[in-house]
C-alpha cells in the first residue's frame, strides 16, 4: 500500500462481515472488529477479494452518514490474511474453500491452532486425523486452498489493472498458475481464449501492461476482434471496404497500420480473403473453410448412391393415408413422390401447412419397406417436438455426432459416420455455418437427407444463414408448403403469422371476441411494461387457469430498454419470485429457489444447451453451488459459472427460436425500431402454441409488417452452392 498522506486517518481490525462486495469494481461494505471501539465499525472501499476473518488496514477519513451514522471512508484497503485464532476460524468457514464450512473451519483450527494454513500446505495428510474428514473431503480441502491461493494472486493481479475479478476463476481454470506470465506476454490471448472477456477487457489491460496502442498485436487482435464481432451479427466475414472503417473506428488508429495487420493475419491465414458477389471481402479462417466444406458436402451427398429401396409413390400414398387416417393434399402428394425419389430435400413452409404430417407420412412409408431413420433437431426442445409428433426417438444435433465434453470434439465425423439409411433434420433455419457443416460431415455418402425448417423465420443466431441459402442456391430439391389446412386455420395464431409473412397488417379479433391472438394497447414503455407484468402475474393465470412462471412465456424483441428481456424480467422476478436472503448475486442477476432461468451457451459437461429452460431447486451457500431441473434432470453449477445462465421470465425472440410454448406474450414498442422486422415478429408469434398477446403500439407492429428489409448476411454460401448444381 502506498504511504498515505498525512491529513488521512487510519485503521485497522479483523473483518467480521462482508455485508457488500461488487466481484466487478472491488467496491465493498465491511464490518470490522477495531481494538479501540466497542460497536463494530463499517469500512467502505474497494478490494479485490475480501472474506470474514482476515484483516484489514485503510486509510481515508471518518464520515457521518444521515442514515447509516458513522463510518470509515477508506482511500486505500490492504487485506491480509488472518494471524488470530478466531479470525482464521471465520476466515476458514466464509465458504471461500470448498469442503470447508463454519463446522469444519471450528474443528480444524480447534486441532492445528495457527498452524493450520501450513498443515493443509505442507501436511494435508493430517487433515485425516479430524472427526468426519475422509480422503475425499480431505482432497477437496488440499486443492480448494491451492486453487484459492492462485485465484487470488490472479484476482489482485487483474483488479491493479483493472479487470473485473469474477472472471478469475475461468482464467485460472484455463492457463493454470501460469495465468499472470501469459497474460502480461499477450494480454489480448484473453479475448479469444476466455469467455467473457472481450477484446475492450483485454485492451484495457494490455494499455496498463504498457503495450502501445498502435502496436502491430493491438492491430491484428482487433482486425480479428472487428471480424467476430461481425460473426456475432450473423456475418461469415465482411467486406474490405467495411472492415477498415470499422476497425479504425474500434481501435482509434490510423488506416495505415490496419491495412498492414489485416495483410499480415492474411500472411497468417488467420484471416482469408475472397470475393462475395464480385466485392472484396475477409473471412475468419474457420468460417471460410466451413462454408467451402458444406458445398462440397452437399456434392458428395447428392452424387453418391442411395441404400434407400424402390418405392411405388401410386401404392405408397393411398396405404399411408389409410394407415395414418389423414387426408393428404395435393400438394403434400406432390412432396411424398419427391421425398421417395429424392437423394437431398428441403421441406420448408410456415406453420400449419402440414410438415409435421408430411415427414409422418414419409417415415411411416419408408420404415415399414425397412429404411433406418435418424432424426434430430438443433435444441433439446425441438428435438422432444419432433420426437412427440414422429413418434420416434429425435435428439439433439450435438448428441446424434456424440460431442465429447473434454475436447468439445464430435465423435461422429468423415471417418465414423452416422450408421441411418435416412436422416431427418428439422427447425433447420436455426443450424449456423459451424454446426451445419459438422453435420454435413458425419453422413454417410449413401444415406439419404431430409432437410425441414421454417425459412422465414429468424435466421441462425451463430453466422451464416444455411437454409435460406441452400434454398435460393437451387442446389436441392425444395418443397415448399403454403396451403394452410383447415384445422389451423381456424387459429389466429396461424392466420395472423401468414398474414405478417406476407406484410399484410394481421386481423385482430373484435371486442369480446373469443380468440388465440390479442393485441392489448398501450403506448407509453413503462405503460407497455406494466401491462405485460399484470397479463403475465395476474390477467392472464386468472382468466386461462394457467400458472404465471411455467405456461406463459414474455418474448423481447431485444434486451435493452424498460420493455426488453432485462428490465421485464427484473419486474417479473419482483412480482413472481422475490429474491430473499437465500438467494445467490452474481453477475448481476440474483437467483433463488423457484426461479425460471435458461442456458446461454452449449456446455457438454453438463449436457446442457444454449436456449434450455429450467428451474432453481436448491442454493447450498455453504458448497457454493446452485441446483437446477432442466425437464426433471437436475445439474449442479459452482457459483463462479453461474454467468452461463440468466433469468428467464423474459428472454429475446433470437433465444426462443426452436422453442414452443403454452402462452406468448411479446411487448412491441416503436422503441425497438431497430429490431422491427417482419421475421423477428414472425418468429415469435408462432412460439405461441395456445395463446399469443401482443402488448404496445399497432404503430409498431405496422412498422414491424412493413418492415422487410433484414440486414444482408455477408457469406459466400449460397455462391458456393450454385456453383454444385446440377
Amino acid at each position: 500500500m502506498p504511504d498515505a498522506p498525512a491529513e488521512f486517518d487510519r485503521l485497522a481490525g479483523l473483518v467480521e462481515r462482508v455485508t457488500f462486495h461488487n466481484e466487478q469494481n472491488g467496491f465493498c461494505v465491511l464490518r470490522l472488529k477495531v481494538k479501540s471501539e466497542r460497536e463494530l465499525i463499517t469500512l467502505i472501499g474497494h478490494a479485490p477479494a475480501v472474506s470474514p476473518g482476515e484483516y484489514a488496514s485503510a486509510s481515508g477519513n471518518w464520515v457521518t452518514d444521515r442514515e447509516h451514522g458513522r463510518q470509515f471512508r477508506a482511500v486505500f484497503v490492504r487485506i491480509s490474511p488472518p494471524t488470530t485464532l478466531t479470525g482464521i476460524e471465520r476466515y476458514l468457514g466464509s465458504g471461500m474453500v470448498r469442503g470447508i464450512g463454519p463446522v469444519y473451519a471450528g474443528k480444524l483450527v480447534k486441532s492445528f491452532g495457527a498452524a493450520v494454513f501450513d498443515v493443509i500446505e505442507q501436511s494435508p495428510e493430517r487433515l485425516r486425523e479430524i472427526p468426519g474428514i475422509g480422503e475425499v473431503r480431505a482432497k477437496k480441502i488440499t486443492s480448494g486452498w491451492a486453487d484459492q491461493k492462485v485465484i487470488r494472486s490472479i484476482m489482485v493481479f487483474l483488479h491493479a489493472h483493472g479487470v473485473s475479478n469474477s472472471r478469475a476463476v475461468r482464467i485460472f481454470k484455463t492457463y493454470g498458475p501460469d495465468a499472470i506470465e501469459i497474460v502480461q506476454e499477450n494480454p489480448y490471448r484473453l479475448a479469444q481464449d476466455i469467455r467473457g472477456i472481450g477484446f475492450l477487457s483485454a485492451d484495457t489491460i494490455a494499455q496498463k501492461i504498457g503495450i502501445a496502442k498502435d502496436s502491430p498485436l493491438r492491430a491484428q487482435a482487433g482486425v480479428s476482434y472487428a471480424l467476430t464481432e461481425a460473426s456475432g451479427q450473423g456475418h461469415c466475414g465482411l467486406p474490405y471496404a467495411e472492415l477498415v472503417p470499422l476497425a479504425v473506428k474500434l481501435l482509434d488508429i490510423p488506416e495505415s497500420i490496419i491495412e498492414t495487420a489485416i495483410a499480415q493475419e492474411i500472411a497468417d491465414e488467420v484471416l482469408l480473403p475472397d470475393t462475395v458477389e464480385g466485392r472484396p471481402c475477409v473471412f475468419l479462417a474457420p468460417l471460410y473453410y466451413a462454408e467451402q466444406s458444406i458445398a462440397a458436402q452437399i456434392q458428395r451427398l447428392k452424387t453418391g448412391g442411395t441404400t434407400l429401396p424402390a418405392f411405388d409413390a401410386g401404392k405408397a400414398i393411398p396405404w399411408v393415408e389409410q394407415k395414418l387416417s389423414i387426408q393428404l393434399a395435393d400438394s403434400q402428394k406432390e412432396a411424398i413422390r419427391l421425398a421417395l425419389s429424392s437423394k437431398l430435400l428441403v421441406i420448408t413452409g410456415g406453420p400449419g401447412v402440414g410438415k409435421t404430417t408430411l415427414v409422418n407420412s414419409i417415415l411411416t412409408i419408408m420404415t415399414v419397406k425397412g429404411v433406418k431413420p435418424l432424426l434430430c433437431a438443433p435444441t433439446g426442445r425441438a428435438a422432444k417436438r419432433l420426437s412427440e409428433s414422429t413418434g420416434l426417438e429425435a435428439k439433439t444435433i450435438h448428441r446424434l455426432l456424440e460431442i465429447n465434453p473434454i475436447n468439445g470434439q464430435f465423435k461422429r465425423n468423415a471417418d465414423n459416420p452416422l450408421e441411418c439409411d435416412l436422416l431427418v433434420a428439422d427447425e433447420c433455419s436455426m443450424i449456423d455455418v459451424p454446426l451445419a457443416n459438422q453435420l454435413l460431415k458425419a453422413v454417410a455418402t449413401s444415406t439419404a437427407m431430409i432437410l425441414v425448417g421454417d425459412v422465414d423465420q429468424l435466421p441462425s443466431v451463430g453466422p451464416g444463414q444455411f437454409l435460406t441459402d441452400l434454398i435460393d442456391s437451387g442446389a436441392v430439391p425444395v418443397i415448399r408448403l403454403t396451403e394452410v389446412f383447415r384445422q389451423a386455420a381456424t387459429s389466429r395464431i396461424v392466420r395472423s403469422a401468414h398474414q405478417i409473412n406476407r406484410g399484410v397488417f394481421p386481423s385482430l379479433p373484435e371486442k369480446g371476441e373469443i380468440s388465440d391472438f390479442y393485441l392489448v394497447a398501450a403506448e407509453e414503455p413503462d405503460v407497455i411494461a406494466q401491462t405485460v407484468v399484470d397479463l403475465v402475474q395476474t390477467r392472464l393465470p386468472r382468466k386461462f387457469k394457467i400458472d404465471p412462471i411455467r405456461d406463459i412465456q414474455v418474448l423481447c424483441p431485444m434486451n435493452r430498454g424498460i420493455t426488453g428481456a432485462r428490465g421485464i424480467n427484473q419486474a417479473l422476478q419482483a412480482v413472481l419470485n422475490p429474491p430473499g436472503e437465500h438467494s445467490v448475486d452474481k453477475f448481476g442477476n440474483r437467483f433463488s429457489v423457484g426461479d425460471k432461468v435458461m442456458q446461454i451457451e452449449n456446455n457438454y459437461d453438463r449436457d446442457v444447451f444454449n436456449g434450455d429452460i429450467g428451474f432453481v431447486t436448491g442454493v447450498d451457500q455453504e458448497e457454493e453451488e446452485l441446483a437446477v431441473a432442466f425437464d426433471g434432470r437436475v445439474v449442479s453449477y459452482p457459483f463462479g459459472e453461474l454467468d452461463e445462465l440468466v433469468l428467464c421470465y423474459a428472454t429475446t425472440i433470437h433465444k426462443s427460436q426452436g422453442s414452443e410454448y403454452p402462452v406468448v406474450v411479446i411487448p412491441i414498442s416503436t422503441q425497438h425500431y431497430m429490431m422491427l422486422q417482419r421475421n423477428l415478429i414472425y418468429t415469435g408469434i408462432t412460439r405461441g402454441k395456445r395463446l399469443v398477446v401482443l402488448v404496445g403500439q399497432k404503430r409498431a407492429l405496422a412498422m414491424a409488417v412493413k418492415g422487410k428489409q433484414v440486414e444482408r448476411r455477408w457469406s459466400k454460401l449460397k455462391e458456393r452452392l450454385a456453383t454444385t448444381e446440377g
